[in-house]
Order: C-alpha cells, then sequence, then structure tokens
C-alpha cells in the first residue's frame, strides 16, 4: 500500500483540503448543518478508505471537521454489498482488492442521524499508451532564458483516450530537498494540471522550478473529481459557497480513478 499512497497522497491531498475547508454552514436550517462530510476514493489495488467528518465553522482553523464515529458505512457493486470496518476514528476501510474493478459502478450508503447518505461512482478505465516526449530535460539557466525559451514546450504527454474520459496530470517531485532554480519565486515543488478529456498536453519551461526526479502521474478519473477540482480554483475568501458534491444528504466526494506514471529527470545546464 505505500507505494502506490505516495503516488495518489498529492492529489488526493488537494480535493480532501478543498472539501474540508470548503464546506460552509448554512443559516437556513439545521439539517443541512447537520449534513457529514465523505471523503472516499476507490483506486483499483489499493484497500477501500472512506473518512466522515462532521462539517468545519467559519471560524474553525483546524484542517478538518471532527471525524465522525460509530458509522456502518456500505458499498455495492450492484451484485455485492461489503460493509467497511471503522479502523481508526471516523475512518473507514474494506481490505479486500478483488472487489474493484474497471467499469463497475459503486454505491455507497450508510445512516447518520436518522438520513440514508448515499453517494454513487464509476470505476474509470486505466490509463493506457501513456507516452512521453522525452524523460530528461536540460533546463536553461536563468541568464539564458528568454520569453521565447521560458514559453516554448518541453514536454509532450499523450495516451489514448477513445472515450473522451478526463484526465488529471500530477508532477511530484522525489527528492529530499529539490533545487529551486527560481530561488526568488515562492513557487510550488508539487504541481497539477487538469487536462480535461484531451489525450495529450503540452508542459512548457515555465512550469518548472525545481531540478530532481519528477513522478508525473496519469489519472483518468471522474467529472465528481473535476467538478471540485476547478470549483478550488475559481474559489476566493470573499465567495464562500458550498463546493459541488455527488453525496447526497451530506457533502464531500465519492469518487473512483486509476493511474499511469512516467519517470522525468530535470537538470540544468
Amino acid at each position: 500500500m505505500e507505494i502506490t499512497i505516495k503516488k495518489i497522497s498529492f492529489l488526493l491531498f488537494i480535493v480532501a483540503a478543498c472539501v474540508i475547508s470548503s464546506c460552509k454552514k448554512e443559516s437556513t436550517g439545521t439539517a443541512i448543518e447537520d449534513q457529514p462530510v465523505v471523503v472516499g476514493y476507490l483506486i483499483p489495488g489499493q484497500p477501500i478508505s472512506v473518512k466522515i467528518y462532521q462539517q468545519k465553522g467559519l471560524a474553525d482553523t483546524a484542517n478538518y471537521g471532527s471525524p465522525i464515529t460509530g458509522l456502518k458505512l456500505n458499498i455495492s457493486d450492484g451484485s455485492k454489498t461489503i460493509q467497511l470496518t471503522e479502523t481508526a476514528t471516523g475512518t473507514y476501510t474494506y481490505s479486500d482488492l478483488s472487489f474493484l474493478t474497471t467499469g463497475k459502478t459503486y454505491t455507497l450508503q450508510f445512516n447518520y442521524q436518522n438520513t440514508s447518505v448515499t453517494a454513487q461512482t464509476l470505476m474509470p478505465a486505466k490509463p493506457e499508451n501513456y507516452t512521453a516526449s522525452t524523460t530528461l530535460i536540460n533546463l536553461p539557466l536563468a541568464t539564458n532564458i528568454t520569453p521565447g525559451v521560458s514559453s516554448g514546450v518541453a514536454l509532450t504527454l499523450k495516451w489514448s483516450n477513445p472515450d473522451s474520459l478526463y484526465h488529471v496530470l500530477v508532477f511530484k517531485n522525489d527528492d529530499a530537498s529539490p533545487f529551486n532554480i527560481h530561488p526568488n519565486r515562492n513557487s510550488q515543488v508539487n504541481f497539477t494540471f487538469n487536462a480535461k478529456q484531451a489525450a495529450y498536453y503540452d508542459v512548457h519551461f515555465d512550469s518548472f522550478n525545481y531540478l530532481g526526479i519528477y513522478r508525473i502521474i496519469l489519472y483518468s478519473v471522474n467529472k465528481e473529481y473535476i467538478d471540485i477540482l476547478t470549483s478550488n480554483a475559481n474559489s476566493s475568501s470573499q465567495k464562500l459557497t458550498n463546493p459541488p458534491t455527488n453525496v447526497t444528504n451530506g457533502f464531500g466526494i465519492f469518487t473512483a480513478m486509476q493511474a499511469d506514471t512516467i519517470t522525468l529527470t530535470l537538470t540544468q545546464y
């Protein structure tokens, strides 16, 4: 589990943080205020893990609301229903890896405060024919960078996408202390691109700010994931609204995804 979790943790953190921090308690009634927040991802080859939280208040500075314990979570694939086990407070898991299969629809259900909470997601196909135009990039020195160079295409990533599935690209640096080639910038080491429903993505030189070994992880995802990702990108502190959700009688996300990975080395000349 540890190897794959390293691949997915950055991507899941982005959306989990968005889901938890953006949920806004309404003043129109206690029913909405009491609805739980669901954070659950289905990934073949990984144990299922679903976390259930209370909503955060706007003045709450914690990363998450309080976890909700003592629930009975079920997931059905249409022919088989499994019950998750609470392995930590508010965290419900299932370890049989054979349950998740491409193309199946999975429905989550549990009762909370006498109300049935449900969510549904489809397991997308694993990315196929994922390639990179190069796996080694020599970045120019800052003194040699011109506007034409910085905006040029450094790397083209391609994959098959006959069904126009949604895809997200995550760049994750594996170096313990990656070297920042632009120390005057407050640049993120790891970053994400929404490839939407395309079958390729051009990455420009100015996207890279650190040297080292990167894993470029291509995820096939569902629209519910893209909705939250784009909602987070478009939100601001002046516009506090609840993010999109595919949870009925709750908030958050319950979604499935699959991934493939290419390794990229960044040096500088």
